[in-house]
């Protein structure tokens, strides 16, 4: 039997059903409505490419939760060299991709609630199995979000995560 988490919330005082364990970013920070329909960008679930020049993948960056079985998901975007990404792109529907080199990226997704910015942290990109997105490892830095991920975060984090994006501004988010 599954508990349904939920959660008082300190900034509203209302009880919140369900306790949401993933947020993420339709498009990298870099994308602009503008570059909508240019030659050489296009935005799609998965990949991004801005002016010919500029290539992303959307992946997961996992944390996990000490007090809980599930993990926290931040899903970001990941800056790649241009022979990278044509490299992924080539092996994303085949079954051989779980055997790839992970491949070298920036973080190219600006998380809230993390100072200084996430933008242009050193990562890893892992290939998973078809149909799951590629995971995020983060270079072991002192950055907070590098440190979540490596000595995981509580329940209580992942509510606070939860009232800040609520209630931008609110009392928690000070």
């Amino acid at each position: 039997m599954s508990v349904e988490l939920g959660f008082r919330c300190s900034c509203c005082g209302q009880r919140h059903a369900g306790l949401p364990f993933s947020y993420g970013s339709l498009a990298p920070s870099y994308w602009q409505e503008s570059f909508e329909g240019s030659p050489g960008s296009v935005l799609g679930d998965e990949h991004c490419v801005i002016g010919g020049e500029h290539f992303f993948v959307r992946a997961r960056l996992l944390l996990p939760v000490v007090d809980a079985e599930e993990e926290f998901e931040w899903s970001v975007w990941v800056s790649l060299s241009e022979p990278s990404f044509d490299r992924m792109t080539t092996w994303w529907t085949e079954p051989g991709r779980v055997d790839e080199p992970s491949y070298f990226g920036w973080l190219s997704t600006e998380l809230p609630l993390y100072e200084p910015t996430t933008l242009n942290l050193k990562t890893m990109v892992h290939s998973q199995a078809i149909g799951t997105r590629p995971t995020v490892e983060l270079e072991p830095t002192g950055h907070p979000l590098a440190v979540e991920q490596r000595a995981g975060i509580t329940l209580a984090r992942v509510q606070d995560i939860a009232e800040r994006l609520l209630h931008p501004g609110g009392p928690a988010s000070s």
